[in-house]
């Protein structure tokens, strides 16, 4: 059945993929973000890509609670897909403020005009940061929680105040999705992610070296107790993650779901990759070796993280596809395509243009009182 599904933080990396995965599965999307880490340009493809102009684009903050309740009644909002924050470890280490503040206080405004409207259902995306430096491989629901940054802790939050709120609420049901490492990008080339700045990750920061944009790779570490010394992480492709999105907001509507007022569900591939495995497939992926340099270990790295992705099969019958291969190929493609880009000012296609000139003719003016605009239709 349609229904039609907020994607808050809907242009960035996760959210923009998800709602060519919703839009693909027959859903109407309406994407809520004030692109400070993300771009315009990104969401005009996605209709090209999903094959269906189904979306809507409302630039605005989720930290506007009247915004937010105005964008839930006037689409008539069923479900919430909360993306919308920031996610830099280091960065919150170094600003923990800013952190609470946008995180948290979005988080609470995007609750709060739930409750107001009485849209009784969302995701909210998660992180297995919030298992901490655990050495429990590989890592289930029920591994104890221990943050170890303010970006963890951020999160760690948001799930407490979900409990709250479900608990106060009746009907109220949502499930914390817990991401490992997504990485890769749509097939099409068309979005992917594009860090501004130095890359926090590992797949951007060799797609760069290997696009000429950094001299090399820093791999910090190499006597570890892994295969091959470095560490070892559970990478798993963006697209599957975005497909886990469509299955959980399903579920949630499904008829034979038990009711449980807030889940904790890990995405992940439950396969760990190292480093080195990680640069080989790279390498490969883009044709010529990729530059890395050896250095001593981080203070804080463990040496394996790896997620138990049971749960997620058995709940709403979702279970990653793509493998390291994919994951490589995909983020080379849209990291040449970028390249591309910049270098011969290439901009997106004429058939892009004319799906988003066709519907965004047909927009309506949107809460000009809140500064929200459609447009797309």
């Amino acid at each position: 059945m349609k229904r039609r599904i907020l994607t808050t933080g809907g242009a960035g990396y996760i959210g923009s993929h998800t709602t060519v995965e919703l839009l693909k599965a027959g859903h109407s999307v309406v994407i809520l973000d004030n692109f400070e880490n993300s771009d315009r340009d990104r969401v005009a493809r996605i209709p090209l890509i999903a094959g269906t102009a189904d979306v809507r684009l409302v630039e605005g903050d989720i930290r506007d609670a009247q915004l937010m309740a105005d964008v839930l009644k006037r689409h008539k909002i069923d479900a919430v897909v909360h993306f919308a924050g920031k996610k830099a470890v280091a960065e919150s280490v170094a600003n923990p403020l800013l952190y609470y503040h946008d995180n948290i206080t979005g988080a609470v405004s995007v609750l709060s005009a739930m409750r107001e409207v009485g849209c009784k259902k969302l995701i909210f995306s998660s992180s297995a940061t919030v298992y901490g430096d655990t050495e429990m491989l590989p890592i289930c629901e029920t591994a104890p929680t221990s943050v170890s940054n303010p970006y963890g802790r951020t999160k760690l939050m948001i799930e407490e105040i979900i409990d709250d709120t479900a608990a106060s609420l009746a009907d109220f049901q949502a499930i914390s999705l817990r991401y490992f490492n997504p990485v890769g990008a749509h097939a099409s080339g068309l979005i992917g992610e594009c860090p501004r700045g130095v890359p926090n990750n590992l797949f951007p920061y060799i797609a760069q070296a290997a696009a000429g944009i950094r001299d090399h790779i820093q791999i910090h570490g190499s006597d570890y107790e892994t295969s091959d010394g470095t560490g070892s992480r559970d990478y798993i492709h963006v697209v599957d993650l975005a497909r886990g999105h469509v299955a959980a907001v399903e579920h949630l509507f499904s008829a034979s779901a038990d009711y449980t007022p807030h889940r904790k569900v890990n995405l992940g591939t439950g396969q760990g990759h190292t480093v080195l495995q990680v640069l080989h497939a790279f390498s490969k992926a883009c044709g010529f070796p990729v530059p890395y340099k050896m250095g001593p270990r981080r203070p804080g790295d463990v040496p394996a993280s790896l997620a138990d992705p049971s749960l997620s099969l058995a709940l709403f019958g979702w279970a990653p596809k793509l493998g390291l291969e994919e994951m490589c190929r995909d983020h080379w493609n849209f990291q040449k395509r970028e390249r591309d880009k910049s270098n011969n000012g290439m901009r997106m296609s004429s058939l892009a243009h004319q799906i988003i000139s066709d519907h965004a003719a047909a927009a309506e003016a949107y809460l000009p009182a809140h500064g929200g605009r459609d447009i797309l239709n």
